[in-house]
């Protein structure tokens, strides 16, 4: 691992911006910097970690032109799970902030998010994510807080994307990310969520998420399909048998996001697979685990919708019939 910095720093910066590069453009590279550069913070307010995952090819001239404003670390190539356990440890503000270094923040509305952590001092922001790059902007920003992440999940559905957080360092002493397996937020964001207390969520969209052709999140080959598919099902069985152990209210914060994520798994299989033999198999399996039928919770409109019609084999291929 090579590490170099030329910041010098006194007392902690307010939030780390850890910035995972694999084999990523280096003009997306240099507009994801400036977007954070631009941000409200002063230099001693921010720390910028560009964690280079193994590329190709150095990103040298991005780092060149910001080899003052950052701690570039270079390592072997581990996966997006392990860049980003990489930069929490490395890390020493008092807020952490994931960026993918095709993406970009959007300074006018992050700025309110860092408000939010000045006022407020909560454990975490939840805030929006765009595909747009200028989004509509609006002062007119509505705030909810919730006296701990569990009271949220009880409530409200979450973004699986740990992007949409800055969230206090703290609440990663014991919990870093899986290497090796897609969906690698579904497991991390419920278990940081279920450790924080105050958390405040606001509708500024403060995170421009950017689609690329080239991306790993966009590969459709029959290989990839499945295997993300059945990461995200051992995902949903780990966190089933961690719900077991706990006690009320977080086993059924945690039971509420189990049932959201099978939801999204069967959708999945449904919509990716087209294949009816398979969705069986996995509806069998599910069933097994008692996770199956989804359990009748008045969560959202679309799961209540989603439930009733997954519940009987004709409902299921009438699905997947409409989702093609």
């Amino acid at each position: 691992m090579q590490i170099e910095t030329n910041v010098t720093r006194g007392e902690n910066p307010l939030v780390s911006f850890i910035v995972p590069v694999y084999n990523v453009p280096e003009q997306l590279l240099r507009l994801c910097m400036e977007s954070i550069i631009r941000l409200p913070l002063k230099e001693s307010e921010r720390e910028i970690i560009v964690v280079d995952d193994g590329s190709d090819i150095p990103p040298t001239s991005v780092i060149s032109r910001f080899v003052n404003q950052i701690t570039y670390i270079r390592q072997s190539n581990g996966g997006l799970s392990v860049a980003r356990n990489t930069g929490i440890d490395h890390a020493s503000a008092n807020y952490l902030q994931f960026v993918d270094a095709d993406d970009e923040l959007i300074p006018r509305s992050y700025a309110h998010c860092l408000e939010i952590l000045r006022v407020e001092a909560p454990d975490v922001v939840m805030f929006g994510l765009t595909h747009s790059a200028e989004p509509t902007y609006s002062k007119d920003f509505h705030d909810t807080a919730f006296e701990s992440g569990t009271a949220l999940m009880l409530q409200q559905n979450l973004r699986g994307s740990a992007c949409g957080y800055i969230f206090m360092k703290s609440l990663t002493e014991e919990l870093r990310f899986t290497p090796g397996i897609y969906h690698e937020d579904e497991q991390f964001t419920p278990l940081l969520l279920l450790k924080a207390r105050k958390i405040v969520v606001t509708d500024t969209k403060a995170y421009f998420y950017r689609k690329r052709e080239d991306s790993i999140t966009t590969r459709t080959d029959k290989k990839t399909t499945l295997r993300r598919i059945n990461d995200k099902k051992n995902i949903i069985l780990k966190h089933n048998d961690l719900s077991k152990t706990l006690d009320n209210p977080q086993k059924s914060a945690l039971e509420r996001r189990v049932a959201q994520l099978t939801m999204d798994y069967l959708y999945e299989i449904m919509k990716k697979t087209k294949d009816t033999t398979f969705l069986e198999t996995q509806v069998a399996d599910l069933r097994r685990e008692g996770l199956f039928p989804l359990p009748d919770r008045r969560y959202t409109w679309k799961y209540n919708w989603f439930r009733r019609m997954t519940n009987t084999k004709l409902g299921r291929r009438l699905l997947i019939n409409l989702l093609h």
